[in-house]
């Protein structure tokens, strides 16, 4: 299934997309893609539910993020062996961890504001695993029965902020904007191979990233389990499995966001992203 949530900001309605890309109304059925929904049982129910049975939407309402109840955001540095080596970083021997505060997160195509200040930066294509079942310091042989899907993020990184102000990775993450997932979360059961999916990022029609989740150094069943040993995973949680090559911090010369730019970026299998940048409005009153 590809579940969705459309509508206003803070108003969304659950939905999904049948086979034929005609976005359907679930929310006769469910309050929200979020707790339990998001578990095996209810992804289960949902998917014995004949689509062509609940109303078509009409038009081209504004995407959401897919599903909610997002209590933690997880993100994973040095997941790729050749971004690691564009950003002169060594290739982690245990994943790097660091948290996007939530308030970051935002629809697949919403718009994205350059912080104030700011003149760093960076898109980051990657993988979203979101978390369906309570997951605690599982293995990795029982990890993947605890993801209900993926999806598509950018993670969006301010490098001064990230690298300069101190050293602490989140502050540079965790902007107004920086977290757009979506369009859609694409259930567990038609993702054949996490690890085969290819991935791409595009600015201003010029693609800068292009690769695939079969290069991470830590796959997605070994970075549930690991991540599992040290916080409890929780429905909603979701995983930012880090990015291939072709960032601007490590394009020569560095090349970072400006107002103006488009950023266009997509998985195989999962959709794509489009996001118009634009200037930070000022202090607020």
């Amino acid at each position: 299934m590809k579940l969705v949530r459309f509508g206003s900001p803070g108003k969304e309605t659950p939905g999904l997309v049948d086979d034929s890309g005609t976005l359907r109304d679930l929310s006769g059925v469910v309050a929200d893609i979020a707790g339990d929904v998001l578990g095996n049982e209810g992804l289960r129910k949902l998917a014995a539910i004949d689509p062509a049975t609940l109303p078509a939407v009409q038009g081209e309402p504004r995407l959401g993020t897919p599903f909610s109840g997002i209590g933690k955001m997880i993100c994973v540095g040095m997941n790729y062996a050749d971004h690691a080596a564009e950003t002169n970083a060594p290739v982690p021997e245990q994943p790097v961890l660091f948290m996007k505060a939530t308030s970051a997160i935002g629809g697949p195509n919403d718009t994205v504001v350059i912080p104030r200040g700011s003149v760093k930066t960076d898109w980051e294509v990657e993988l979203g695993v979101v978390i369906g079942e309570v997951t605690r310091d599982v293995g990795v042989d029982e990890a993947m029965a605890h993801v209900a899907g993926y999806a598509v993020i950018n993670d969006l990184s301010e490098r001064e902020f990230q690298l300069e102000h101190g050293g602490q990775w989140v502050k540079g993450k965790s902007c107004d904007t920086f977290g757009p997932i979506g369009p859609w979360l694409v259930t567990r059961d038609e993702v054949a191979d996490p690890q085969n999916l290819s991935l791409w990022l595009e600015v201003n029609g010029h693609r800068y990233q292009n690769g695939n989740t079969r290069t991470m150094v830590f796959g997605v069943a070994h970075l549930v389990s690991y991540i599992s040993r040290y916080m409890t995973l929780m429905p909603g949680d979701v995983i930012s499995t880090g990015t291939p090559a072709g960032v601007g911090l490590g394009l020569k010369p560095p090349t970072y966001l400006k107002p103006g730019d488009v950023i266009e970026l997509g998985i195989e299998g999962l959709g794509r992203q489009r996001q118009d940048v634009v200037a930070h409005p000022g202090r607020p009153s």
